[in-house]
């Protein structure tokens, strides 16, 4: 059984950094893929940033040059580095893990019970 747990989050001011994290247990970090998600209220949950078991990584277009996603094999840790926040990145975060590449894809089998991030202007 694969178990996650985020952390990280908070209330910050645009412009600013948060660093989430998501714990592991159950799993190596090395067998499966790990995504961030994230979903505001009256919204749908939306992929920000995937790392497959090679470390290739992907990102959603309203991100890219501002998070950064990457894991601790030693820790089973996945971090997602936030820099130059906006407002419209408020939302609850929440990692995902499986087995099969599924990028950006809501389709994960195993999944964190989130971490709320406000970013105010």
């Amino acid at each position: 059984q694969v178990q996650l747990s985020e952390s990280g989050g908070g209330s910050v001011q645009s412009g600013g950094s948060l660093r989430l994290s998501c714990a592991a247990s159950g799993h190596t970090y090395s067998s499966y893929c790990m995504g961030w998600f994230r979903q505001s209220p009256g919204k749908e949950r939306e992929g920000v940033a995937a790392i497959d078991t090679d470390g290739r990584t992907t990102y959603a277009d309203s991100v890219k040059g501002r998070f950064t996603i990457s894991q601790d094999s030693g820790k089973n840790t996945l971090y997602l580095q936030m820099n130059s926040l906006e407002p419209e990145d408020t939302a609850m975060y929440y990692c995902a893990a499986d087995r099969i590449n599924y990028g950006l894809g809501p389709h994960f089998r195993y999944w964190g019970q989130g971490t709320q991030v406000i970013v105010s202007s």
